[in-house]
């Protein structure tokens, strides 16, 4: 089971939203570089970005602030939120991102996708978030129309190798995980995918790891780690993080 600890990134400060809703959001850190050194002394072997403001399409730009954290941590860095253009993609691969997570593009754009999946190796995850089984993009402001299996099934077929879920009834909610849908999704895409949304205890966690597809390969870490609802270096102990998975090849 990989444990990934997520960094919400808004006007360059670690935040949660709560399903997100902008309008909902409690700062947690000032130093996201230091959160994510936390992270990784406790063992974490991927760490989760999220510009939010990207993602919104508007804000400051995080871009330093990535910059800052990929080159303070050894372990591997994933970025999502607000990728829609090449350029964007090219800045973040310059960066030093190991992935970068798609949303929107995979939606609206999959044949773009194939493209920079064929110039960049492969190095993009698919990233579906849903509300009751359907897709929503551009920041979860809009309804996409189509089912989060219809568009998993067309991962695949776009070169995408891996696949982030998030839940966004439970993202930020400490409710426990939508294990039914994630693996539904999972399932359909025939594809490693991380789990996201919902996590409020290790006991959440163990549960993914007995109850959820094989295909379920992870789990995203946010408001349960800054709550202490969850001890990380703990959980890596119980969970040790393999240095090769089916997230890494």
């Amino acid at each position: 089971m990989l444990l990934v600890p997520a960094i919400d990134l808004r006007a360059g400060r670690c935040v949660r939203l709560v399903r997100g809703s902008f309008s909902d959001s409690t700062e947690y850190s000032q130093d996201p570089v230091a959160v994510a050194l936390g992270f990784a002394e406790q063992g974490a072997r991927w760490i989760h970005i999220v510009d939010l403001d990207a993602a919104e399409g508007k804000g400051a730009d995080n871009l330093p602030v990535i910059e800052r954290i990929r080159r303070a941590v050894s372990c591997r860095v994933q970025v999502g939120g607000g990728v829609r253009t090449a350029a964007q993609a090219e800045r973040l691969f310059g960066l030093g991102v190991e992935r970068i997570v798609l949303g929107t593009m995979i939606v609206r754009s999959p044949e773009e996708v194939s493209e920079w999946i064929g110039r960049w190796e492969r190095k993009f995850a698919g990233g579906i978030d849903a509300q009751d089984g359907r897709v929503r993009i551009s920041g979860w402001t809009e309804e996409a129309g189509r089912a989060d299996t219809e568009v998993a099934a067309a991962l695949p077929g776009l070169g995408v190798r891996w696949l982030v879920y998030t839940s966004i009834s439970r993202d930020g909610t400490l409710a426990g995980p939508d294990i039914e849908r994630t693996s539904a999704a999972a399932r359909a895409s025939g594809l490693p995918t991380i789990l996201s949304g919902g996590i409020g205890s290790e006991r959440d966690v163990d549960v993914v790891a007995e109850k959820g597809d094989p295909l379920v390969v992870g789990v995203i870490l946010g408001k349960s780690l800054y709550e202490s609802r969850v001890d990380l270096g703990r959980l890596i102990r119980r969970y040790p993080q393999e240095s090769a998975t089916a997230w890494d090849s």
